[in-house]
């Protein structure tokens, strides 16, 4: 497995352009928190667990990477996750249902036009055209800049 510096490294030569750089810190957590409202959403038997819980199984899964390429980056996003995940569960009540779906997928539609932009700005593709896996580093790469920043080693 690759480690988390060559991940970001890699990610970080398809994002030079400040201009791209500052939509990527809008745009890539606007996403992710669309994604995990879009899992919210995913209808749960009463009998095996309530709304979230798909969305926080893929957390899970999301995490186990996370947690491989580094523990404190890992312990990072988990703290991430836990706070989309409340602001999530305050809109699906405040909301509900069917307004949340909506407000998400405006958000969604937004933030990836808005990530477009940033790229063709920058003249390179979105480094997710090369490996999936990215759409997992977008999120991790602005938290170890935001680590970086207050003084915190990933």
């Amino acid at each position: 497995m690759r480690s988390v510096n060559d991940w970001f490294g890699s990610y970080s030569a398809d994002h030079q352009n400040p201009v791209n750089r500052q939509i990527h810190w809008i745009c890539v957590p606007a996403i992710l928190w669309a994604v995990i409202a879009f899992l919210w959403l995913i209808p749960v038997p009463a009998s095996i667990g309530r709304p979230g819980l798909w969305c926080g199984l893929v957390m899970v899964g999301a995490l186990a990477f996370y947690w491989r390429l580094s523990r404190p980056l890992g312990a990072a996003m988990f703290a991430a996750f836990v706070l989309l995940a409340l602001l999530t569960e305050f809109l699906f009540r405040r909301l509900g249902s069917n307004d949340l779906f909506w407000v998400a997928v405006a958000v969604f539609a937004v933030a990836w036009v808005g990530q477009f932009i940033g790229h063709l700005i920058e003249g390179r593709r979105p480094s997710f055209f090369t490996d999936l896996q990215y759409l997992l580093i977008g999120p991790a790469w602005l938290m170890g800049k935001l680590m970086r920043r207050v003084g915190l080693a990933y």
